[in-house]
């Protein structure tokens, strides 16, 4: 009996030669631990994805916040609207038309005049148009005056005649002339005027502040 046969074993226990058998590791043990490693890889890869979708629809990881509030830090918000440009327009009673009748219809400037005078603007001269505009206003009226009321007079005045066309001259006084035009036929409704004068002295509201 060999050596290498322990103490009461014999027959097919029996163990001769003077080398120890080979143990091998049981192959499904590798597997398991292979199969193992390889779930531990998937999830991670998995998580990692997770994680970079909540990033992309969450706006950015944490890392990103001190951009973002740098970014808000430097937003400014949008200026209040202002008042100044309001106040610069004069009130109808601070404006004095003169009305000139620049077709062969007679009486108009008179009429004109009266309701323009109803609506609280000053009334200067009424007449016919002067020769150069007789019969050579083919809108439905021109407004006439000073380099200066182009941001005061004429824009309050043409409240009053939606479709009426502006002109400057050399005039060094404050009044402006409503020359009636061929295609005249009434001052706009008060109603529609007193809109256009409301929208008119309405602050308008600034742009959106852009980040």
């Amino acid at each position: 009996m060999s050596m290498l046969t322990p103490p009461g074993m014999g027959g097919k226990y029996r163990i001769t030669g003077d080398k120890y058998p080979r143990m091998r590791r049981p192959r499904h043990r590798r597997r398991i631990v292979l199969a193992a490693g390889t779930a531990v890889v998937v999830l991670g890869a998995a998580g990692w994805g997770t994680l970079q979708l909540v990033d992309v629809f969450s706006g950015g990881s944490g890392d990103d916040t001190r951009t973002t509030a740098g970014r808000g830090a430097d937003c400014k918000p949008a200026p209040k609207p202002t008042t100044a440009a309001v106040a610069a327009l004069p009130k109808p009673a601070q404006i004095t038309v003169n009305v000139y009748n620049a077709t062969p219809r007679s009486g108009l400037a008179k009429t004109t005049a009266d309701e323009l005078k109803k609506r609280g603007f000053v009334i200067g001269k009424i007449g016919n148009a002067p020769a150069a505009y007789d019969k050579k206003v083919p809108g439905a009226g021109l407004l006439l005056g000073a380099t200066g009321a182009t941001k005061g007079a004429f824009p309050v005045l043409g409240t009053q005649l939606k479709g009426a066309t502006a002109k400057t001259d050399t005039r060094a006084t404050a009044d402006v002339d409503l020359i009636i035009g061929t295609a005249f036929k009434a001052l706009d409704p008060k109603a529609t005027a007193d809109a256009a004068l409301v929208a008119l002295n309405k602050p308008k509201p600034a742009p959106a502040a852009k980040c």
